[in-house]
């Protein structure tokens, strides 16, 4: 049984930060210097061109339901538009994060926790405004994650969609994010070379073993939140 499962909301206070989380946010810190970029950039994530083609449509149904429609409207909140740089959307963030979740080898337990929370903030915005994340207002929405920041989990939550966002940006496009390198060119930043190619993917490397997508099951009622007949 994983922690989590006692777990019924942001502000349980049983939840404490889970370690591979500890060690990604101590992490994040070197991603506020130009060497935390490039290290970043140059990182060899374990995902294939042809598993790119099979995810993009997918994803592209997906999104039409939670968990995805909700982590889709939270990470193009955290990262909008703007005239200063690139979106969530430019940035293509869900897709670089549903491949983290369907293609990478990523721990269960941070999967579980991506769609866990998923269930929590719908559970919390229908409590306080009977609808769920994805259908509020921009201010609304704001509203809902500043309150939800305020607990120990929900700070993580956001953080760890927080890093991916950082991830989206800076790593090579062949890994769904950062498309035509546009947060490289904001960031006036040039990816390590050589850049990862069919043949020289880590997963690619003798010894390793090749990606298959995971299918996780997500618990329907969980992660579309409660909600009222």
């Amino acid at each position: 049984m994983t922690m989590l499962k006692s777990i019924s909301s942001f502000f349980d206070r049983q939840y404490q930060t889970p370690r591979w989380l500890a060690h990604k946010l101590s992490r994040r810190s070197a991603l506020k210097s130009a060497a935390g970029a490039a290290t970043i950039a140059s990182m060899p994530l374990m995902l294939s061109a042809k598993a790119l083609l099979q995810s993009a449509p997918l994803l592209a149904e997906k999104k039409m339901q939670d968990p995805w429609l909700t982590l889709d409207a939270v990470l193009n909140h955290l990262l909008p538009k703007s005239p200063t740089g690139p979106s969530a959307v430019e940035l293509n963030a869900t897709q670089y994060l549903f491949n983290v979740v369907h293609e990478q080898p990523t721990e269960k337990g941070e999967i579980e926790f991506i769609y866990k929370g998923v269930g929590w903030l719908n559970s919390y915005t229908q409590s306080q405004l009977k609808q769920n994340f994805s259908m509020l207002s921009d201010q609304n929405k704001e509203k809902m994650l500043r309150a939800i920041s305020r607990s120990v989990a929900g700070d993580n939550w956001i953080n760890n969609l927080v890093n991916y966002l950082y991830e989206a940006m800076l790593s090579p496009p062949i890994y769904g994010g950062n498309p035509n390198g546009i947060g490289w060119q904001w960031l006036e930043h040039k990816g390590g070379y050589p850049l990862p190619k069919v043949g020289d993917r880590y997963y690619e490397l003798p010894g390793q073993k090749p990606i298959n997508i995971v299918n996780i099951p997500v618990n329907n009622t969980l992660a579309q939140g409660r909600t009222k007949s």
